[in-house]
């Protein structure tokens, strides 16, 4: 044989071309995979070895949920079916997870289609073994008022991924975690809320809503779904907005799951001025109304 007949050899035989490369994928992921057992049982024998005390991991769990940072966003709130349904957010979901110790978390995306992307969550305690772990499909593509919009940009996917992943990883960690455990956690986080008293209840409210009219929501749709002025706002009720803003904060709901519009504002919304000048008057007072009723426009807000 030649080398031209060689090469002509070569050129024709693309299957066995695929065939090999079929053939060393299986092996790295083989490899792969050899590794990753050899790494968790590793880690299992470390926990066995070191086993968790589980009053000590008891307590900093507790001491975490004092802090006001974490108990602000440790807690989710939204609407389904006209009743309310919360519970503990991812953010407290990984703090139970660190602080008690000898788990392993996370989300592996598992392969990576035109179209889609195969997702796994899981949690898993090494010194019981006990695991929960979901898998699931993530279409690239995202809801929009026009319909689904494709996403191209692999920072979108990944961030679809990770937002998709983390309801699911919260509710593994809370299938391993005792749930006398997360309650306690949950009660802790509303105590501290509750007893902020180093800053007037008065200025919190403040502050408060100038949070929510970063995510779209101003202070009249809060005094409607209070029902009463803020001044009359009581340390329960800023509880309760507190876990509803966790809840938009983290994509848990919509503005429209919590918040009506105020009264008489649809009305005004509808009418469809006629001519040129009405259009004027109509919009003036909503560009004079903007400065004096925005939070961020009013320093003692701040």
């Amino acid at each position: 044989m030649t080398s031209n007949d060689a090469m002509t050899g070569i050129m024709r035989g693309p299957g066995e071309g695929d065939a090999a490369l079929a053939k060393a994928g299986a092996q790295a992921m083989e490899i792969a995979t050899t590794r990753a057992a050899q790494e968790v049982q590793a880690a299992m024998v470390v926990a066995k070895k070191f086993p968790r005390d589980i009053n000590a991991a008891y307590t900093r769990i507790m001491q975490a949920c004092k802090r006001k940072g974490l108990a602000e966003c440790a807690i989710y709130e939204y609407s389904r079916g006209g009743s309310k349904i919360d519970g503990p957010s991812i953010r407290l979901a990984e703090t139970l997870a660190q602080n008690w110790g000898n788990m392993s978390f996370g989300i592996v995306e598992l392969s990576r289609s035109g179209t889609e992307s195969q997702v796994m969550a899981y949690a898993h305690d090494l010194e019981t073994n006990a695991r929960q772990d979901k898998v699931f499909a993530v279409p690239h593509s995202r809801d929009t008022r026009d319909g689904k919009k494709a996403l191209r940009d692999d920072r979108d996917v990944y961030e679809l991924v990770a937002n998709m992943g983390a309801r699911r990883l919260r509710a593994c960690i809370l299938g391993i975690i005792p749930g006398d455990i997360v309650d306690d956690a949950v009660r802790e986080c509303e105590k501290t809320l509750a007893g902020d008293n180093a800053v007037p209840l008065a200025d919190r409210v403040r502050q408060m809503v100038a949070a929510f009219v970063s995510v779209g929501v101003t202070q009249a749709m809060i005094e409607t779904r209070l029902g009463h002025n803020l001044d009359a706002t009581t340390e329960s009720e800023v509880a309760k907005l507190r876990k509803v803003f966790a809840s938009l904060k983290d994509g848990m709901g919509a503005v429209e799951d919590f918040f009506k519009p105020p009264v008489g504002e649809k009305p005004a919304a509808s009418e469809k001025p006629k001519t040129l000048d009405d259009v004027a008057k109509a919009k003036a007072p909503k560009i004079e109304e903007s400065p004096a009723g925005s939070v961020d426009a009013d320093p003692e807000w701040r």
